[in-house]
């Protein structure tokens, strides 16, 4: 059996989401780091660490230990502490390339960050609803992290 191929707007997303952080911009870019790396966690707060190796060509996985994992991207570009660039499958095992965006920018005292997310591919249903809230809570906790270490700091 054949099946006719879904029209092009079902296979793409596209998703872009502003964050105000009261923190200094590399406060700001470290905490990124931690959050998608070893501090990351869930929407309901379950730990959900990741190695993330902060340069070119660095792998972005979560390491399940024994030699298990799942990989989920590549750093495509990475200029401290302005931008982090991942391209990969991400969380989707399944045929689909993402490309995330972390634009980071002073701004009114504090970092502007600037999140872009834009997948193609066979995007199941589920997970196109459940990116929404995903990407909002790890945007959320780069702010509360971030503003935590700047207070700290004072």
């Amino acid at each position: 059996m054949i099946e006719t191929a879904p029209g092009i707007e079902s296979l793409t997303l596209n998703l872009t989401e502003e964050t105000f952080v009261n923190a200094p911009l590399e406060v700001t870019f470290e905490a990124l780091l931690e959050q998608l790396g070893p501090e990351g966690d869930t929407p309901d707060g379950q730990p959900f660490p990741m190695k993330l190796e902060p340069w070119p060509g660095g792998r972005w996985y979560r390491d399940l230990g024994g030699d298990n994992g799942h990989w989920w991207g590549h750093v495509q570009a990475i200029k401290r502490p302005t931008l982090l660039e991942i391209s990969g499958p991400l969380f989707m095992s399944y045929p689909v390339i993402s490309n995330l965006q972390y634009r980071l920018s002073e701004k009114d005292g504090g970092t502007l960050i600037k999140f872009h997310h834009f997948s193609f591919g066979s995007i199941q249903e589920d997970h196109r609803k459940g990116m929404t809230q995903g990407w909002k809570h790890r945007q959320q906790s780069i702010r509360a992290r971030a503003e935590a270490a700047a207070k700290a700091k004072k």
